[in-house]
């Protein structure tokens, strides 16, 4: 992918299951990390691909999401990018986006949305010129994020926001949960027949150990529990008729917790 009109997207393995990404701009010769989980992967990630660290693009304030900006700033006198709704957690932030704001990495326009529920101040960037996302911790594939500081309103509401996009787009999240969320969808719904094909489809890439990100907006609107809390047949086998959508999400997050 070295056309001059594309964003480069350079994805590694951190930590014990979080990833990295890289995306430079080949026009502008910009490289942006999104997070920091953790420096020395992502300084031989730049090495590897001969890049130089220009912007950090912050998702939300967790360690494992915003350890290394201090000392890849440092390093590299780059600029830090986050939710201005949560400022005062994100280590180094220089420019401060707010909900549905646009800013410029290069020739590329990025979209921000606050999608408040894993964390109070997470955002979500898409590259809609790109048909790609990064959505942290909010989203995962069959999965979304544990709820540490918000409510299932403001999650629901959220995952709703990345619903909205278009089917192609492609979802970079941040973690390789997709097998134990795969084994957890099918217990929430068993009849479905495309979440079948796919927990296969999951477990032969995880026994090879390939990754399963990214996923893509439609694949998670036919196979994701968490955006599906408003079908009729997720709501009958949870024995949920006549709940409301945000009840029911709220059962399956419950449940996912205790999983």
């Amino acid at each position: 992918m070295h056309q001059t009109d594309r964003l480069e997207v350079h994805m590694f393995p951190c930590l014990s299951d979080n990833y990295g990404f890289l995306i430079h701009d080949h026009v502008n010769n910009l490289t942006a990390t999104i997070d920091t989980p953790e420096v020395a992967a992502i300084e031989k990630a730049l090495n590897e691909n001969n890049w130089s660290l220009t912007h950090i693009i912050n998702t939300h304030h967790h360690y494992d999401h915003a350890g290394g900006n201090l000392e890849l700033k440092n390093k590299t006198g780059c600029t830090i990018i986050g939710p201005s709704v949560d400022q005062s957690r994100i280590p180094g932030i220089d420019q401060c986006i707010k909900h549905e704001e646009t800013f410029q990495f290069g020739e590329h326009k990025i979209k921000a949305f606050h999608t408040p529920g894993h964390t109070l101040g997470h955002m979500v960037y898409h590259f809609e010129d790109q048909s790609l996302a990064f959505v942290g911790d909010t989203l995962f594939a069959m999965g979304c994020g544990r709820l540490f500081e918000g409510t299932p309103e403001q999650m629901w509401s959220s995952l709703s926001i990345i619903k909205q996009w278009p089917d192609n787009t492609k979802l970079y999240c941040a973690h390789e949960y997709t097998q134990t969320n795969a084994n957890f969808a099918i217990g929430i719904e068993p009849t479905n027949n495309e979440l079948m094909d796919r927990k296969t489809l999951v477990d032969d890439l995880r026994l090879a150990n390939t990754p399963t990100v990214p996923t893509t907006v439609e694949l998670e609107k036919k196979t994701n529990p968490f955006l599906r809390a408003n079908q009729e047949q997720i709501k009958t086998s949870l024995n949920m008729s006549e709940s409301s959508d945000i009840a029911v999400f709220a059962e399956i997050r419950k449940r996912k917790d205790n999983f």
